[in-house]
């Protein structure tokens, strides 16, 4: 059964509608403050909602493993409270798909070096990766990643394109980013909000016909070389 959210409004957001089956991965887009993190946490309960079902379950009146199995949302920066809290306890506390070793996903990141660093001192990037980590060792049936490569160097940002293009741990990807060419190098199917509401939720490649961009970015954003890139 889907992810769905049904005519849904709030201070943000306006008559918001949409399904996202177990088995598809999204790019979720739109400007700065166009309601993109508040729909992730609609969506994965962290905002109360009797508009949201997953698989016949409420998320924000479900807890525990049931909910945590369901839906797992990835923030754009990792905050911890346990300043000696480390990166290996902390990827035990989101090791709820035992069939993949810590050992193998840290390798995976290449980031076994840091697994006895404490959370606190990671640098920006280091955290980027390491909530990666939480997530495919967490295994949801559903995984909202928000601006998943904001942190990263050019050589990790490849890295990690490639893990989430070819990744087969997460059932279902949603991946909010403000990336243009991440967003048509990955290929999935697009939902892009504006001023609160969805005005489009269809396939890339409708997405990112030029005559779209255009008439959605007013030509400052072009298809070139088989990227798509900024015109400045």
């Amino acid at each position: 059964m889907p992810l769905k959210i049904t005519d849904y409004s709030d201070a943000i957001l306006r008559d918001i509608t949409c399904e996202v089956a177990k088995g598809e991965h999204r790019i979720i887009l739109g400007d700065n403050g166009a309601g993109k993190t508040t729909l992730a946490r609609v969506l994965c309960g962290l905002t109360p909602s009797d508009h949201v079902d997953i698989d016949g379950i409420n998320p924000s009146r479900s807890f525990g493993t049931t909910r945590a199995r369901k839906i797992n949302y990835i923030p754009a920066k990792l905050e911890v409270f346990d300043t000696f809290l480390s990166v290996e306890a902390l990827l035990a506390l989101s090791h709820f798909n035992t069939a993949l070793p810590i050992q193998s996903v840290l390798e995976m990141l290449q980031i076994t070096h840091l697994r006895q660093q404490p959370c606190s001192r990671l640098s920006a990037g280091e955290s980027q990766l390491v909530l990666t980590a939480s997530a495919l060792l967490h295994g949801a049936d559903y995984t909202l990643f928000d601006e998943p490569t904001a942190n990263l160097d050019p050589v990790r940002m490849r890295e990690l394109f490639t893990l989430l293009r070819h990744d087969t741990h997460l059932a279902t990807k949603l991946i909010i980013t403000h990336n243009l060419d991440l967003a048509y190098q990955l290929g999935f199917d697009v939902i892009y909000l504006k001023e609160g509401r969805i005005v489009f939720d269809g396939s890339s490649d409708a997405f990112f016909d030029q005559a779209h961009l255009d008439a959605l970015y007013g030509g400052s954003v072009k298809k070139h070389n088989g990227h798509v890139v900024v015109v400045l």
